[in-house]
């Protein structure tokens, strides 16, 4: 559907700003007007991370006036595959003041603003109302779910993306206009049904055909021009190079932007999705053990039985000392466990502890009642222990 342009245009564009985006200017859709409600238009970007990146460097460059970037995290070595707003000389530095450096070196006419803290119930409101449209770039279902729920509250739309390995999604929700996150996913799945990206893993080059999709989006919808993804989501499936799309319809039932919205303020996020089960938080109470325990148990040489959880790629990347690799999925279906020998204790772990949480209840359930896992996983291993070995 068409929808008016969500921003009035600026008073003007001084001469430099007209020479910088003239190919905007040529544009009969966009013109001087359009270019003009991109200046005066106010964009918050949540994350500086895969998504984050593309997006917010080809908003700046587009000319968007003022951006705003949420980011707590600092750079990692690991971002640099697919975070291209940072570099090598980043590393170390805060995201928010890494992306804001990229920004201003690509459009020195952008007004950068840092909230160089975490999204949370708290702040969220106080955040979003200083701007006129979000760009969702999480990688959590607490998060997605709280800037959901924020923007409907607020009655502003935003863009959001979602990438996963080979895959992607994209729309635009808003509330006024059509359904909302909700409406599309009332609920989230199930505690650790659905992998992260950092324990699944993403196509770097993935992060750039979503996070451009959702610029596209984003200059539409403050501009006035086009069809936004309002009532449609995008799904990009790059291993077969193909783009569907699946109309998404208001939820009469919807909590939160129904006619009879039981949610009419924000919640509590993470109790609503859950880290891990309350099966695998209850299995981990009294047996969570510490990489450095772990440690003294086999110099001790005691009886136990080191089992990895994760997935065979990842345990190729690094693993502990005398684990033996039995996939998560082995333990669900039931076909690992009875090739458990019933005289040593069994220790699991994963890459940081969710996953082995999960199993661990399952494992109490068949009667390993001794059965523990490793806090921090195998992340923690090296970080406590053996230093010297990579993370990912």
């Amino acid at each position: 559907m068409s929808l008016p342009p969500l921003v009035e245009p600026a008073a003007e564009l001084t001469v430099d700003e007209v020479r910088r985006y003239s190919r905007h200017l040529i544009i009969p859709d966009v013109g001087m007007d359009g270019q003009k409600r991109l200046k005066n238009a106010k964009v918050l970007a949540v994350g500086a991370g895969g998504l984050g990146s593309p997006a917010l460097m080809y908003l700046a460059a587009a000319g968007v006036g003022t951006l705003g970037i949420v980011e707590f995290d600092e750079v990692d070595e690991s971002n640099l595959q697919r975070q291209i707003i940072h570099s090598q000389s980043d590393i170390g530095r805060s995201k928010a003041e890494s992306a804001r450096d990229s920004v201003l070196g690509i459009n020195p006419y952008v007004n950068v603003v840092l909230h160089e803290e975490r999204l949370e119930a708290e702040n969220v409101m106080e955040i979003f109302s200083q701007y006129d449209l979000i760009v969702d770039g999480t990688d959590n279902f607490a998060t997605r779910y709280l800037v959901n729920d924020a923007c409907v509250l607020l009655n502003k739309p935003y863009v959001w993306g979602s990438i996963y390995r080979f895959d992607g999604q994209a729309s635009v929700f808003w509330s006024e206009h059509g359904p909302c996150y909700r409406c599309l996913y009332p609920e989230p799945p199930p505690p650790g049904m659905v992998p992260s990206c950092a324990e699944g893993g993403v196509l770097g080059v993935l992060c750039a055909s979503i996070g451009s999709i959702q610029v596209t989006e984003a200059i539409k919808v403050l501009t006035g021009v086009g069809e936004p993804l309002v009532g449609r989501l995008m799904i990009y499936d790059a291993l077969e190079m193909q783009y569907r799309q699946v109309k998404v319809r208001k939820d009469p039932d919807c909590a939160v932007c129904g006619p009879n919205a039981t949610v009419k303020e924000l919640i509590d996020y993470e109790a609503f999705c859950g880290v891990v089960s309350e099966e695998a938080q209850e299995a981990a109470a009294g047996s969570t053990i510490t990489p450095k325990q772990l440690k003294e148990w086999i110099d001790a040489e005691e009886p136990i039985e080191i089992i990895d959880v994760r997935e065979v790629n990842e345990y190729e990347i690094v693993s502990i000392p005398g684990a033996k690799l039995i996939p998560k999925g082995e333990f669900l279906m039931g076909t690992a466990l009875q090739d458990l020998p019933q005289d040593k204790r069994i220790v699991l772990h994963c890459k940081t502890g969710v996953r082995s949480a999960e199993v661990l209840a399952v494992l109490k359930s068949a009667g390993f009642a001794d059965a523990v896992h490793v806090g921090g996983g195998v992340i923690g291993w090296v970080h406590q222990i053996e230093p010297e070995k990579p993370v990912y």
